[in-house]
């Protein structure tokens, strides 16, 4: 277990490219960040961003290119084989997908005990009793130990995502947009079901969306993402309080608004969506940003504004909304 002050993850300078006929996409690109223990990081932004690459990195589904991760403050970039093995314990994942991500050809029972059979801890009766507990702890009944994933419906499967996530007891869970593919109504059921199982476990959660409704009720943090980079970074309350980035104020203002009499008026960004193949070494939100100046050509660094409030724009002090 982390010392008090230890972030359970944190990385460093992360970076992961793929390589492409063109040159080098950069999927993630100088990542910095932290998430303490028992909290949850929110990570938002637009389709292909880098949200999901970069939570698939962190949990080594994905190799990184460069930098550094820690897990409870012991470095992990470079673990391979048996070491590796025990440290995919610590770090799971909740695919988006409650469908294709489970075997069509496992019960729900042989789902859940997977895991711990492929890890070789516990008996046979263990395992056994372990997979009856994590199905009542997400809220599987017993009657449908035996179905498969064709005979449950959206929200039935994402909890045996969830119960197969936990069936190790990690510490660092990826909830990789778990809730997207959801009708509204079960939506909430699960964000409670992820909110429940934290208190209880004392779970650390890295919460992928882009549904800035959702991540707001969610997270601890927020972590706003654009083309593979971290352009804003705080505490959520602050976030929406006080955005300082311009694509995060672009962001926020299309969330509609309740409020007939003060709605939201929508910016509509304009011009061409920077390449991530062999970006320049400038602002990437530049060519779509109407405040951008020469400056903004020049390379962005991430700086701490205020007390945990982390933004990459040469321009943000005079750009802060109150």
């Amino acid at each position: 277990m982390p010392e008090n002050n230890t972030p359970v993850i944190e990385v460093q300078g992360l970076k992961k490219y793929f390589p492409t006929k063109r040159g080098l996409l950069h999927a993630v690109d100088d990542v910095t960040l932290k998430i303490e223990k028992g909290k949850t990081l929110g990570v938002v932004g637009e389709s292909g961003c880098g949200k999901s690459t970069l939570g698939r990195t962190i949990i080594h589904l994905l190799e990184r290119t460069d930098g550094k991760i820690f897990l409870n403050g012991e470095d992990i970039s470079d673990v391979k084989g048996k070491d590796l093995k025990k440290v995919r314990e610590k770090m799971q994942i909740i695919f988006q997908d409650p469908y294709s991500s489970l075997n069509p050809r496992y019960t729900i029972e042989n789902t859940i005990r997977e895991p711990l059979i492929v890890s070789k801890r516990f008996s046979k009766a263990e395992i056994n009793e372990k997979a009856n507990e994590l199905m009542e702890l997400v809220g599987i009944d017993n009657r449908l130990r035996l179905s498969y994933p064709h005979e449950l419906d959206g929200g039935r499967r994402q909890r045996v995502g969830i119960a197969r996530a936990l069936a190790l007891e990690p510490d660092f869970v990826v909830c990789d947009e778990p809730v997207s593919a959801l009708d509204v109504s079960i939506q909430a059921q699960v964000l409670n079901l992820l909110r429940s199982l934290q208190d209880q476990k004392g779970l650390t959660y890295m919460f992928v969306t882009h549904n800035l409704s959702v991540v707001r009720h969610i997270s601890d943090d927020i972590c706003v993402m654009y083309l593979g980079q971290v352009v804003e970074l705080c505490p959520s309350h602050e976030l929406f309080k006080r955005p300082m980035h311009p694509y995060t104020q672009a962001l926020l203002s299309a969330i509609p608004s309740v409020d007939i009499h003060n709605p939201n008026k929508p910016e509509i960004l304009e011009g061409e969506l920077t390449s991530p193949v062999n970006p320049k070494p400038g602002c990437r939100f530049a060519a779509r940003c109407k405040y951008a100046t020469e400056a903004c050509q020049e390379p962005q660094v991430q700086r701490e504004l205020e007390p945990g409030h982390f933004v990459r724009c040469c321009r943000a002090e005079e750009l802060a909304k109150d």
